[in-house]
């Protein structure tokens, strides 16, 4: 097989890309076939099952843990997951410094305002002219200074807080089958911080929206994003209206003759009323939520569904938009609007105001429509949408198409066809219920199947997240981790298109790409990532081995328990013996980095002052470059030991990438 990408031909690049590739090649390293879920009758023992529920539902296994869900009872175990209400006050105690991540959408608005925004109030406030625009006010540190005036934030500190909340949650909940969830459902409805309009949202709507609804019904989940204005903004469904929409309830046929009766043109009504004709004339018909929500969110893209479907179902959808707020958000005519039908009135007249939602029936396309074959009768309002979203949540396309998304995430690239049939049947006959989804899932014999076991490929951030967890870790510079997961191909939060990052391990192998999983894994264990600390030798209860060999067999079993770790130690043991072992894996990965999905900015990597200094010391003036981003993070001169470099090979080994 052919490597993606071109590879520097020196002996360490070849010796280890040869060894990484050819055990993905070979596949899992599977244990044998034997109950309490029907694991025994795949052969497995109760530990083994205990390790492949830890590997599937949680963000790895933490030292000691198998023996905890073998104590508990792995049916208990699970059970306690779906509940999600185990207790994370020390969690609580870490994320209390983060003061920007529990702000509602509106108070993001005012406090961590988007360029565009800071540069329309700067030039509303005198403080720049128009004319000079927003080069000019930059390069000048207008814009800065008037910042720190009004109080207003950056909001890249939003996005770091964010990140590292992240970080901190995956690392340490005690509700990890939650959190995993929450990364599935948000990459499955995938908003993207590359969209300046939705940005500032995208914390609320992670916290607000996906998480406390990964084990509900499908429906609500689906309801709740459509409403969201992360959701509105990213695939602009805010904008969408029909095409020269008129008001045509009571109230608007009043209050638009009342104003065309003023004779004074200058008049507050008259000149609302102007404006939101204008913006009739200039906005119409936008299908991008229409479309994805059939393509991406519900039915798939062989769902059945035509293009006149998917403008049908953007009519019936028109209208909803984001309830006005600091910094232009929901627009200007939108807030003069609300202000003069006055919020008593909104709902007698057709509005709908839940939150930071707005739904405005004078964008609303009040014609007839057919969707699916289902009429949606003229002089409709929000509940058609509503209607429209219910239908296509329980549509049975629906169904086999979020059902197989969810075996792929947790069982294997290829789910086999009776698994995924019962779990379609399950979704059906509960409602759209998640967590009902899981059980059957879970209570198949195809989920213990020896061709399931460790058949998923981690993600960066999954490695990254495990390897910390693996070795009982404590992180106290969260964004440092994330420095390494861009590197590894996978920028948090930042993934633009809306399909979110494919979950196929393909995606995430190439030679390039397993270099710097390697890289990462020196660089963690020998303890050169700043702010994250741990004891190996804790690991093993302070027993010293005896060699490095037997060092390899002792931690590989620490690392990677009720795993056949034979053919995987003979793999690796003669990479123990290079003492530049290190530089030459950086070196190698530095000349083949993975694909990452866009360039991280300068600003992107400063999270803290110690940060700041480390990189400033080893980059030049002009910024990182990216594809320096790994050994510049590398802090002082860590921990060369012969332990170190056993662990860190372990991680970056092949089987270690696997869950």
């Amino acid at each position: 097989m052919k490597a993606p990408f071109k590879f520097p031909v020196t002996a360490l690049a070849v010796f280890v890309s040869g060894i990484m590739l050819s055990s993905f090649l070979a596949g899992p390293r599977l244990a044998t076939k034997q109950l309490a879920f029907p694991y025994k009758q795949a052969g497995l023992t109760e530990r083994q099952a205990a390790a492949h529920l830890l590997n599937r539902f949680t963000y790895g296994a933490k030292p000691g843990q198998i023996d905890e869900v073998v104590k508990m009872g792995l049916e208990n175990w699970f059970n306690q997951q779906l509940a999600a209400n185990n207790p994370d006050d020390s969690l609580k105690n870490m994320l209390s410094q983060y003061d920007a991540i529990n702000l509602t959408n509106e108070q993001v608005a005012m406090q961590y305002p988007n360029g565009g925004a800071i540069l329309k109030m700067a030039i509303k406030d005198g403080v720049v002219k128009k004319d000079s625009a927003a080069k000019a006010a930059k390069k000048n540190g207008e814009l800065k200074a008037y910042m720190q005036t009004k109080g207003l934030k950056p909001q890249q500190e939003l996005y770091r807080q964010f990140i590292n909340q992240k970080i901190l949650r995956a690392t340490y909940t005690n509700n990890q089958l939650q959190e995993v969830l929450t990364s599935f459902w948000l990459n499955h409805f995938n908003v993207s911080l590359t969209k300046g309009d939705c940005a500032g949202f995208i914390p609320a709507y992670e916290r607000d929206v996906i998480r406390p609804n990964v084990l509900g019904k499908f429906d609500q989940l689906l309801l709740a994003t459509a409403k969201s204005p992360a959701m509105l903004f990213y695939l602009d469904n805010f904008q969408s209206s029909a095409p020269n929409a008129k008001p045509n309830n009571k109230y608007n046929a009043r209050f638009v003759q009342n104003t065309q009766m003023m004779a004074d043109p200058n008049s507050p009504q008259a000149k609302l009323l102007n404006q939101v004709q204008q913006a009739r004339k200039n906005q119409g018909l936008n299908e991008n939520y229409a479309r994805e929500v059939m393509e991406l969110h519900t039915l798939g893209v062989d769902g059945g569904y035509t293009q006149s479907d998917v403008t049908q179902a953007a009519r019936v959808l028109t209208g909803w938009g984001v309830y006005p707020m600091e910094g232009g958000y929901g627009g200007g005519a939108g807030k003069k609007l609300v202000e003069t039908v006055g919020e008593n009135n909104m709902a007698r007249n057709g509005f709908v105001h839940q939150g930071d939602f707005l739904f405005n029936i004078n964008r609303h396309d009040k014609g007839e429509k057919i969707v699916l074959g289902h009429q949606f009768a003229a002089n409709g309002g929000y509940q058609e949408g509503v209607d429209l979203l219910e239908m296509l949540a329980h549509n049975p396309a629906t169904a086999k198409f979020i059902t197989k998304k969810i075996a792929v995430r947790f069982v294997s690239d290829v789910p086999p066809q009776t698994l995924l049939d019962k779990m379609s049947k399950s979704y059906t006959e509960h409602d759209g219920d998640i967590k009902q989804v899981l059980i059957t899932m879970v209570n198949s014999p195809e989920f213990w199947s020896k061709t399931a076991l460790r058949e998923k490929t981690k993600s960066p951030f999954e490695l990254a997240i495990s390897s910390v967890r693996g070795l009982n870790a404590s992180v106290n510079q969260p964004f440092a981790l994330n420095l390494w997961v861009t590197k590894m191909g996978e920028k948090m939060y930042y993934y633009q298109a809306p399909t979110g990052y494919p979950d196929k391990g393909q995606y995430w192998i190439n030679t390039g790409a397993l270099l710097n999983r390697m890289n990462f894994g020196l660089a963690l264990a020998s303890q050169r990532i700043p702010g994250i600390k741990f004891d190996l030798a804790a690991l093993n209860n302070h027993h010293e081995p005896e060699s490095s060999d037997a060092a390899l067999a002792i931690y590989g079993k620490i690392m990677m328990p009720e795993r056949n770790l034979d053919q995987t130690i003979t793999r690796l043991k003669p990479m123990l013996n290079d003492p530049d072992l290190l530089k030459k894996v950086d070196d190698a990965a530095n000349k083949t980095a993975a694909p990452t999905q866009m360039d991280m900015s300068s600003d992107d990597m400063m999270t803290s002052k110690q940060e700041g200094k480390a990189l400033k010391a080893k980059t030049n003036k002009g910024g990182v470059k990216e594809e320096r981003l790994a050994y510049a993070m590398q802090s002082g001169q860590g921990n060369n030991s012969m332990l170190s470099q056993v662990v860190g090979i372990l991680i970056g080994s092949p089987e270690y990438q696997r869950r």
